[in-house]
């Protein structure tokens, strides 16, 4: 059967048995953590390479195209919600504890104790965003000096590249990128193996509550996808006075693609042509709106990354300082605005978030396992958003037609070039 060769299935049904065998074998499962924790470092160090790679091709290839009024309402509404999503997230998650039941007693691994330890004040902690040896953050794994330091050399990189035409450095560093991706779709086929002990070894120690905690954050994204989802409708409503209640069958069919698919990239023309001709925004506004919420209004992921990192924290029994919850919410959505894009898919995203606010890793393969379904979550409320952040934007430029929404008048939208949007449906994808 094909659907038993695709990874997605193969990972669940890893998660599934693994879970079984360890509530079966008990505490003598945990001999299998091994294997997992192995899965674990082989993405873990793949993570410092391919974050500095993706952050300095990310600004050294930076353009000066599409500022203006229209840019500044369209970031404004997508930083906007993303805050609101990142902080929701925070929320829910202090209040519904999808981590809590999971007790990992094992100590953090040595090189992230620097990050994990408390900051002294927000004076300390701003002083090591910048580290003295860059070599010596890579080492120990302390991402956010390696963030600024990438995005430094990045925007240098971009204005050497202008001002000399020479462009050597910036496609050896894009080569360097896709090399490390690949090692990781290497790695990634071990992910049914990894996954099936590392659940083993969690289930023989927790026992039941793997089961609980997985349903704890599927509820709990499901439920910030929600209020979210509200929060676009009542918000789209009052800006634009538009009948809210025809607004869901204007959304069936991109809805229908995203859930199916969990792919924005793959939705994005049937998004397109909705929004103009079944939403009535202008073709202008809906081309650069919706070509940046590929990568930048993924509403989705930043309140999933959240809750990944709250639920890292539960599981691991970890006090969040104020300060480190801050850097979650900025990692997320910096993350989800493609300035820190992280390719590879979830695992690394994950990884990446444990690392850099020194997390324990050992849920990070219950994540894994049931990913598929918080992907769902995540690209309904991507591709959705984006819809409505564009009516948000067309209505401050009286730029949406009201005969077309309320069904009176009809319009066709232009034919896109994919080929022009690949890039961004590559970091649409990652995101979702």
């Amino acid at each position: 059967m094909k659907v038993l060769k695709h990874p997605a299935a193969l990972i669940g049904i890893a998660a599934v048995a693994g879970i079984l065998f360890g509530l079966v074998m008990g505490p003598w499962a945990g001999n299998l953590q091994f294997v997992g924790d192995m899965f674990i470092r082989l993405i873990q160090m793949s993570i410092v390479p391919l974050v500095m790679a993706s952050v300095i091709v990310a600004t050294g290839s930076m353009t000066g195209t599409g500022m203006g009024k229209l840019a500044g309402r369209t970031f404004g509404w997508m930083i906007g919600f993303s805050v609101v999503a990142a902080v929701l997230a925070w929320g829910l998650s202090v209040l519904i504890r999808p981590g809590a039941g999971m007790s990992f007693n094992g100590e953090l691994d040595a090189s992230l104790q620097e990050s994990a330890s408390e900051a002294t004040g927000w004076q300390d902690t701003l002083l090591n965003f910048v580290s003295t040896n860059v070599f010596e953050a890579m080492s120990t794994a302390n991402m956010v000096p390696i963030i600024v330091f990438s995005l430094l050399f990045g925007l240098a990189l971009n204005s050497y590249a202008a001002r000399s035409g020479n462009k050597l450095v910036l496609d050896f560093l894009e080569q360097v990128q896709q090399i490390v991706l690949t090692m990781i779709r290497f790695v990634m086929y071990l992910a049914p193996i990894g996954v099936f002990c590392l659940l083993a070894s969690i289930a023989g120690e927790v026992g039941f509550a793997v089961v609980t905690t997985t349903a704890a954050y599927l509820g709990t994204t499901l439920l910030g996808v929600v209020i979210i989802a509200a929060l676009f409708v009542v918000v789209v409503t009052l800006r634009t006075r538009l009948n809210p209640w025809k607004l869901p069958a204007k959304l069936t069919e991109q809805t229908a693609i995203a859930i199916t698919t969990t792919s924005s990239a793959f939705t994005f023309p049937t998004v397109l042509r909705n929004t103009v001709e079944k939403v009535g925004v202008g073709q202008r506004v809906a081309n650069f709106t919706l070509s940046v919420g590929l990568t930048m209004g993924s509403y989705g992921a930043v309140l999933n990354y959240m809750i990944v990192v709250m639920f890292l924290a539960q599981a691991g029994g970890v006090d969040l300082t104020f300060g480190q919850i801050l850097l979650g919410m900025l990692l997320a959505i910096l993350l989800n605005m493609g300035t820190i894009t992280v390719p590879g898919g979830f695992p690394v995203v994950a990884m990446f978030l444990a690392t850099s606010l020194g997390l324990p890793f050992e849920a990070v393969g219950l994540l894994i396992a049931v990913d598929w379904f918080a992907g769902i979550f995540r690209t309904f409320l991507n591709v959705n958003g984006d819809t409505m952040v564009a009516m948000l934007v067309a209505s401050s430029t009286d730029d949406i037609d009201r005969d077309i929404y309320n069904g009176n008048k009809q319009v066709t939208a232009e034919n896109i070039d994919e080929e022009q949007y690949r890039e961004r449906f590559a970091a649409a994808d990652n995101a979702d």
